[in-house]
């Protein structure tokens, strides 16, 4: 166990390096980094033990009006809203690869819901057959919507949509496997978990089990860089490259409202999630776009207090343009539409909600270095007046650092 002077000694070397490791490094939340990283790392003598650290932090204000034609601050936030340690490595054998990441913020430790300080995000070890056939056992992202399994460190935006935050699977504790053949000239990834479903802090598992699939394919080729999990074009695609995913998630008698996340239920929920999405990238220019659809047969019960609460049945649909003006200077405009209509059986709880948000982001380091400024304006019931009840205005600014 480390004690106090090494863990100062180590967070001493990490910012005391920090100049030389600003690269624009990819990271994947569905395996470990161990290949061409250029940072912090440590080697055995006999090379049979290999580990890399990382660190990102994203400092955040955000300002939410309390109405379309009152811009008075409903909410103000100040705050670091991720702090997060990453380690990646393998033991024995380069085959046998791991990942694990710590956040130290509320935000990161789902305490809200759970009032546990749930610091430990990703703990996985993953075994690779060939190049590319592996399976992971641990806890990790499930292989839900693009979005999601999308690392935060990567977005074009502050924050992920709506969309994403009411229907995404997130993560859970179980098996995976990932297989990606290529067929010709065009890669194809499949995907496929068995989770216990009830998210980063079951302490013991129901025989409810929840399964996830997720197949893509790229008919165009392999984006450069890994840029099919990254937002923004900041490879510049010298040729179009297009990615097209989808899945389905069967949460078996859930304990929680979410499925992994959100509150307790004294009643077990059955969830289905289905989701669909697209990127697309060329020449800076970059389009995704994502679908999710929600059921459950029973959408309200009540928590462990009697409180009644329910589960978002209903759709969603996501959708970002951006283009990268300069790619010597960094500089990049975004644009998003969110839309989200709850179902019938929810209706006393919710409303539909559409998000219209501009974006504009100064890369400095790609996505390890960013400054970033949104401004959004939300609409309830389709209706765009601001007099309506429920709709506001918002700003965040942001700013990233990692390696």
């Amino acid at each position: 166990m480390m004690n106090h002077r090494s863990l100062t000694l180590l967070a001493l070397c990490i910012f005391l390096s920090l100049p030389a490791l600003l690269h624009a490094q990819r990271q994947r939340d569905e395996r470990a980094t161990v290949e061409d990283f250029d940072g912090i790392e440590f080697t055995g003598d006999d090379s049979t033990f290999y580990i890399n650290f990382r660190f990102r932090m994203q400092s955040r204000l955000k300002y939410t009006s309390i109405s379309g034609n009152d811009l008075g601050a409903e909410s103000f936030e100040a705050r670091i809203r991720r702090l997060r340690l990453r380690m990646d490595g393998y033991i024995y054998n380069p085959k046998l690869t791991y990942t694990i990441q710590l956040g130290f913020t509320r935000g990161d430790q789902d305490y809200d819901d759970t009032d546990v300080p749930n610091i430990v995000r990703d703990a996985v070890v993953f075994y690779h057959f060939t190049d590319n056939f592996y399976v992971a056992f641990g806890q990790n992202k499930l292989p839900g919507n693009r979005q999601r399994v999308n690392s935060s460190g990567e977005l074009q935006f502050a924050e992920r949509s709506l969309v994403n935050a009411n229907f995404n699977v997130d993560r859970d504790f179980g098996i995976k496997a990932y297989y990606s053949p290529v067929l010709g000239e065009v890669p194809f990834h499949f995907k496929g978990a068995i989770s216990t479903g009830e998210g980063r802090v079951a302490n013991v598992t129901d025989d409810g089990l929840a399964y996830t699939g997720r197949a893509e394919v790229l008919p165009l080729g392999a984006f450069t860089n890994g840029g099919d999990y990254v937002e923004g074009d900041l490879e510049y695609e010298e040729t179009p490259k297009l990615s097209i995913g989808g899945g389905y998630s069967f949460n078996d008698r859930t304990t929680r409202a979410g499925g992994q996340t959100g509150r307790y239920l004294t009643t077990p929920m059955t969830l289905k999630t289905s989701f669909y999405d697209a990127i697309f990238k060329y020449r800076g220019w970059a389009y995704q776009v994502e679908y999710m659809k929600r059921d459950a047969a029973d959408p309200i019960g009540s928590d462990e207090e009697g409180e009644e609460v329910h589960t978002f049945k209903g759709q969603g649909v996501n959708q970002q343009l951006s283009y990268v003006l300069n790619r010597n200077s960094g500089y990049e405009l975004a644009g998003r539409y969110t839309w989200i209509k709850p179902h019938r059986d929810i209706s006393a709880f919710e409303s539909q909600t559409e998000v219209v948000e501009l974006g504009l982001t100064k890369y400095f380091r790609a996505h390890r270095l960013k400054l970033q400024l949104n401004g959004h304006y939300q609409v309830k019931d389709g209706v765009y007046q601001t007099a309506y009840d429920g709709n506001n205005w918002g700003a965040t600014f942001q700013i990233e650092l990692g390696i």
